[in-house]
Parts: structure tokens; sequence; C-alpha cells
């Protein structure tokens, strides 16, 4: 049996929630099944972990780069795995929008596999019988106001109204391509013709029964993992003080990952930040946040330069893998204050380095976290307030939320997600 992956979010090299999970589960299945074939569809050469699946890269292991822009005599990029059963296909596209509709569909069209599995929620119209797509939250649903509704495509192109005529004629004029639009009517698509959806909580299932419809019994159930090769705690503090001085870290600090944005709570957190700063004059704590800005990131700033606080935040964008385990292991605190989360997969590597979490309550957060979080109210300053005072002050909560945090990490790991995944699709 051929299993056809889109692997192109896998593929990118700034990496966040949806790539790491599409990545991380690919290596997993070369790791576990030995009895299919699979086929990586991507639009750029696959390169690295994907490009040699064996290696470890993730704890320092060079990959090998033979695989890397080698292609048999049918086109397929020849990738390293651990079976030998998986090829790489590059699907080049000369715009830099609408791969899946149409390059994907295209390949599905003219060769496709027995199944499909496409990690990061757009299924291509055209599309096996046997496809399944991965759902990972639906807050361009309920949070209509994070999201960008700029029109796709590049902006000044004549493709721009094309698109736009395009979707209309699609969706028989109820959506046009912006951002929002795009993600909704995909979503409904995937849930009507793909053979299986995966979410990734209880949450998400529930929020997509209740915006789409109840009553259907394709939807399963599959948490995230997080990788355990290196996500642990770092006991050596010199190793640690290293990686902390090459982001000028020399303080306590209240450590965030994630995009940088309005929909990740960020402002308020900020906002809250220079509050306990201005309240507590002993509290010397920095704020480092580590991730790629989006959108509302100048709120951000602008909150930052009302509150005089530019000194004491840290922002030093996308981070090296290899650098987070000391990021983390070197934080007093995990702050995670997102309004929507259809998991928060940086919760997971906060417990698993033993740092304290303080959380939002909102969403599937406390799914996720069970008892092993300081939980605050997202939509209050006030309520952000308290909890950053708490867990900055009080060393006997960090210490019980470590124990917590430690317990409630072993439930997951890749590993199991991966195989959980493979048992759906062989059904």
């Amino acid at each position: 049996m051929i299993i056809g992956i889109d692997a192109s979010r896998a593929n990118r090299k700034h990496k966040s929630g949806v790539e790491w999970y599409s990545y991380h589960i690919i290596r997993e299945l070369a790791k576990i099944d030995s009895e299919n074939e699979y086929v990586l569809y991507t639009d750029t050469p696959l390169t690295e972990g994907l490009a040699d699946l064996t290696c470890a890269c993730d704890v320092g292991e060079k990959c090998s780069e033979e695989a890397e822009g080698v292609y048999d005599k049918d086109g397929y990029q020849t990738l390293k795995s651990p079976h030998g059963n998986f090829r790489g296909k590059v699907l080049g596209w000369h715009f830099t929008f609408f791969w899946t509709q149409g390059r994907l569909s295209l390949e599905m069209l003219l060769k496709k596999p027995d199944i499909l599995f496409v990690p990061s929620h757009t299924l291509p119209v055209i599309h096996p019988k046997n496809s399944f797509v991965t759902i990972h939250d639906i807050g361009f649903v309920r949070n209509k106001g994070f999201y960008s509704t700029d029109k796709m495509g590049p902006k000044g192109s004549k493709f721009r109204k094309v698109i736009d005529v395009l979707v209309r004629l699609f969706t028989l004029g109820k959506h046009g391509a912006n951002t929002t639009d795009y993600l909704f009517w995909s979503t409904k698509y995937a849930l009507a013709n793909a053979k299986t959806v995966l979410t990734v909580s209880e949450f998400t299932k529930k929020e997509i029964e209740d915006v789409y419809g109840t009553g259907r019994d394709n939807i399963e159930v599959v948490y995230n993992g997080y990788n355990n090769r290196i996500y642990k705690k770092i006991e050596d503090q010199e190793k640690v003080n290293k990686v902390l001085e090459k982001y000028d870290i020399d303080r306590p600090y209240l450590f965030y990952v994630g995009r940088i944005e309005k929909k990740k709570n960020i402002p308020e957190l900020v906002e809250a930040f220079a509050i306990v700063r201005e309240k507590n004059p002993d509290i010397k704590h920095r704020l480092v946040l580590v991730g790629n800005a989006s959108y509302g990131f100048d709120e951000v700033m602008q909150i930052a330069e009302d509150y005089r606080l530019e000194s004491e935040l840290i922002i030093p964008g996308w981070v090296e893998e290899e650098d987070m385990p000391y990021l983390f292991s070197g934080a007093d605190a995990f702050v995670f204050p997102s309004k929507y989360e259809g998991f928060g997969i940086p919760l997971l590597q906060s417990m698993a380095c033993e740092t304290p979490v303080a959380a939002s309550w909102a969403a599937s957060i406390p799914e996720i976290t069970k008892k092993s979080a300081l939980l605050f109210n997202p939509n209050n300053v006030n309520d952000i307030c308290e909890a950053l005072e708490k867990i900055i002050k009080d060393e006997n909560l960090r210490k019980e939320l470590v124990v917590l945090g430690r317990e409630r990490v072993k439930n997951f790991s890749w590993a199991k997600t991966a195989k959980e995944i493979l048992e759906i699709l062989k059904k």
C-alpha cells in the first residue's frame, strides 16, 4: 500500500506547532512502519531530517546529505529511511499560494496514492477516497478578529482577483479568497470529504461539532506529543548560562514560546508583566518572548513603549530548537496566555524541562495540563497579574507544579501519536 503525506509544512525551516507536528509524525512513521510505501509530497526538495529519516539530528547528529538533491529515474527524491520505504516527490509550483489546491490536486489526478494523509488542515479538492486530514483548531471561526482579512495572493497582483473569482465559483458565492474564508470552507470540505478527520484534543472535536454540526462519526482525537529526546531538565547550570548569554539574558526571567501575536494574547501578557513590575520594585525578572512576529506584533511593541518596558523584554525571534531546553530550564516559569488553543505543544515541553507553568484556562489548555499548571483568566489583565506575581513569589507552588508536570507529561510522546495515527490510516 502506498501512503502519501503532504510534507510541505514539515519541510519549512522555521517551524512552529503545525510544522513540528507534521515533521515528527513523518519521522516516527518511518521508524515504526516497514510494511507500507510512503511518498512525501513537498513544494521544495526535502532536506536534513526529512531527507535523512535515520539521523538523530534533534540531538546534534549530523544528517547525511546524500539524499538531498538525488532523484531516481522516475523523478522521486531518494530519501534515507530506516526501512528503505520512503521517497519524496517535489511538486514545483510557480506561485506562493494555493499549492495544495493547485499542484497537489494535479498530482492526485495524475498519480493518486492508496491513502493520502494531510497533517496540516487543508485537503486538496482532488484526492483519493481514503484521505485523512488533521484539523488542529478552528480559531479562525471563534476569533476572526485575530486573523488577517487580506485577500490571498501577492499584493497588487491580478491573480488576487482571479483567485477570488475561482473560490467564489467553487463555493457557490459563499466565500472569498481571504484567509478566514479559505480556512472555513476548506475545513467544511475536509469534514465532508475526508474518510477520517483527526483532531488534537477533545476540545477541538467539540468545537468542530458545535460549528459544523454534530452527528459526525468520522472525527478521531489523537493527542500531540513532544520531542522527549531533547526536552528534559538541563542540570548543568554552566551549559544553561552559556545559552542564556547568547540571548543577553542576565537576570531571572519568565518565558514564552510561540508566535508573538494578538491571537496568543501577548499584548495582555506584556501589559500584565509591566503592571507587576510597577507594583513590585523587588521583582527584577525579564520577559523572554521566543517566536516569529505575527498579526498584532505592533501592538505588543506599543504597549512595551507605553510602559517604558523595552529594556525588560527580550524578543530574539525564532530560535534553533537545540537551544530551547536550555531556555526552558533557565526560566523561573513558563507563561502561556493564549485565548484559543487546539492543543499547545509548548506546555508539554515546559513540563518535560521541569519548568512550572502558568497558563490560560481557555480552550484546550485545562484538558492538556490537568492539575499541573496555575491557570488564569486570559481576558482579565488583573487575573494575569495575580498569576504572574504568585508564580514568581511562591517557591513552594513552583516546586509543586514541577512535580505535577513531570507526571502529566509522561502521557504524551510523538511515538505514541504516530502509532495511533497509523492504526487509523490502516482501518
